[in-house]
């Protein structure tokens, strides 16, 4: 939250102000109340605020020499004046300050609370336009890849805060899921989010995707207080603005030339955005707790499922080996591992039944690129879904001789999908009996008809949700599903996954 100080030296006043602002709904702290222009100054070099409100008239020091003093700290802090004369030279000194605002008492709530928020605005302005030039300006690539000579990265770090004896600095790397950010005003919106953190904090913008956060706080806190900050910041984001991201949590350090090593280290776990994904923070010492074994693949087992056309058994297989052996035990390093055994093996399936001429299919390059990618394990475990899905169907299509009426049949259904077909008209128009036609298609297919025709619809319906923009409603009528719940239903039987979780492998 930002920090508020109060100067004015009649207390009646002086809790007047407190009392008819609500402080917490404008996300501001009033952090000190002082009676006179020595005091606040004395108050503000301990404890620097954001926004004074500060009255005109008061012993000692008076509110304009008051800012005179703080422009010389601090040329951001915002400030308004307030005052019981209405007098243009008071006016015309305070606007030379830079202050918010001048404004006469009796204090007009109304009044006063507009201009907390246009201060508070500016404020967010500031801070974003700060964090977006520090890139351009300071070069904050090349010091965190240790890049800088030791002269320029000691002026670099003169222009952080400082740190305190009892302080330590926690580093992040901030990922943010673009999926989730409706437009360019969010970054405002995640910057805005940080600033009211009850920490002492300093924002880095990386990129339009990442960010990196200097945490300072108590030596004697702990990783786990630290990732519960962080934690609650990523809560914040995701329920009031539908935004998600992923932190890394580098080890505490206690001076800025170990920014680099400390960067370098975030930025490989971010790695593990993989195995966790988005809305997780996490710490070094989550690494250290993970196992580096390798997770064995039952290739003869997952072979023989997938030839016997067990597409239930194969994707609960794989369900097994993603999400319920993996996630919560071993390192992403093993992750990676047995994505590429798993590759290869339905690479080499794929070879061995002459399936690689498929546009269907993906060949090993094109999965290892999607592998790397994947923004989460579920991701990861829905592109070999599909893949196996799609090898399944395949063999349950192309490993029998047809009769002719069944391949009249299949040619019927490639170009009538989107009719409302079924084993009667046809057997009405092949002049056979629909029972015996239904039997004669089970037996060379490998499935029924009405199976047959919603794998088809469900095959053009995948090609078009992984290479075209097409709404999903709109593919759903395409292929021939006026009911969009339905067509949802008929999917995912026949992948394992959603059409909207398909969907989201386009960018991997």
């Amino acid at each position: 939250m930002r920090k508020v100080m109060l100067a004015e030296d009649e207390e009646f006043i002086l809790q007047g102000i407190r009392c008819i602002i609500d402080w917490e709904e404008l996300s501001l702290s009033v952090v000190s109340m002082v009676h006179n222009g020595k005091e606040a100054l004395e108050k503000f070099r301990e404890e620097p605020v954001d926004i004074i409100v500060t009255d005109v008239e008061m012993p000692l020091m008076n509110g304009l020499e008051l800012l005179e003093e703080i422009r010389k700290i601090s040329p951001k802090t915002r400030c308004i004046i307030l005052s019981g004369y209405d007098e243009f030279e008071y006016a015309r000194a305070a606007l030379k300050l830079d202050v918010e605002e001048y404004i006469l008492k009796p204090v007009n709530e109304e009044q006063l609370k507009q201009v907390l928020l246009d201060a508070v605005k500016e404020l967010d302005e500031m801070d974003r336009k700060q964090a977006e030039d520090m890139d351009d300006k300071i070069g904050w690539h090349k010091l965190l890849k240790g890049k800088m000579g030791s002269e320029e990265a000691a002026e670099f770090y003169r222009m952080l805060p400082g740190i305190d004896g009892g302080e330590k600095i926690y580093v992040s790397i901030m990922k943010i899921d673009t999926g989730s950010v409706e437009n360019k005003e969010s970054i405002q919106v995640i910057l805005t989010a940080i600033q009211r953190l009850p920490q002492k904090i300093r924002t880095i913008y990386l990129s339009p995707d990442t960010l990196l956060l200097l945490l300072y706080i108590e030596k004697e806190c702990e990783d786990r207080e630290v990732t519960e900050i962080f934690g609650g910041l990523q809560n914040d984001l995701e329920s009031g603005y539908g935004i998600l991201s992923f932190l890394t949590v580098a080890a505490p350090i206690e001076k800025y030339e170990n920014l680099p090593e400390c960067y370098k280290l975030a930025s490989k776990m971010q790695k593990y955005r993989v195995l966790e994904g988005y809305g997780s923070c996490i710490a070094e010492s989550y690494i250290q707790e993970r196992k580096t074994q390798d997770v064995v693949i039952d290739e003869t087992l997952l072979r023989k499922m997938m030839l016997k056309k067990d597409k239930d058994g194969v994707l609960q297989y794989i369900e097994d080996l993603f999400i319920n052996n993996l996630r919560s035990e071993v390192s992403v390093d093993v992750l990676y591992q047995l994505a590429l055994k798993l590759a290869v093996l339905l690479q080499d399936i794929k070879t061995e039944y002459k399936l690689g001429q498929s546009r269907h299919f993906q060949n090993l390059s094109e999965m290892m690129e999607k592998i790397y990618q994947a923004d989460d394990i579920f991701g990861l475990k829905t592109i070999f879904i599909s893949e196996i899905a799609e090898i399944i169907l395949y063999l349950h299509m192309e490993d029998s001789q047809y009769t002719p009426v069944v391949k009249q049949i299949m040619e019927e259904v490639r170009k009538n999908y989107r009719e409302d077909m079924n084993l009667k008209t046809l057997s009405y128009k092949y002049h056979m009996n629909a029972s015996y036609l239904g039997q004669i298609f089970q037996k060379e297919v490998g499935c029924s008809f009405a199976q047959y025709l919603s794998n088809t619809k469900n095959k053009i319906a995948k090609d078009l949700i992984l290479n075209t923009n097409m709404r999903i409603n709109d593919i759903a009528k395409e292929v021939g599903y006026p009911d969009t719940s339905y067509f949802y239903r008929k999917f995912k039987q026949c992948y394992g996954v959603s059409p909207a979780s398909l969907r989201t492998i386009k960018k991997y």
